[in-house]
């Protein structure tokens, strides 16, 4: 019978047994040691903790006319807010009506 030829990369194994790897070990002990016991930290994240208190806001007066341009001619026109929901606005240039609802 012939010998067997050699292949490469593999080793020929000389015995039945194999050399078994060692496990690593793993740290779980990473914070215990390195914590004390008077932490000085606090949390503050978002907000400001200087004492700071903000004033109410004073709205704009709201005026009572509102700002209207024409669907035909273009012109801007400044007339009273409608009191209703259905309104028709009037074109002084063009006289045309347009009516909302």
């Amino acid at each position: 019978m012939a010998a067997k030829r050699p292949t490469k990369g593999k080793k020929p194994a000389t015995s039945g047994k194999k050399k078994k790897r060692r496990k690593k070990k793993m740290r779980l002990t990473l914070k215990s040691r390195s914590m004390k016991e008077a932490d000085s930290y606090t949390d503050s994240v978002g907000w400001s903790t200087t004492g700071r208190v903000l004033e109410d806001v004073v709205a704009a007066p709201q005026s009572d006319k509102i700002k209207h341009q024409c669907s035909l001619c273009g012109t801007i026109m400044m007339v009273p807010k409608p009191k209703r929901a259905k309104y028709t606005i009037t074109c002084p240039n063009c006289e045309h009506k347009d009516d909302f609802s």
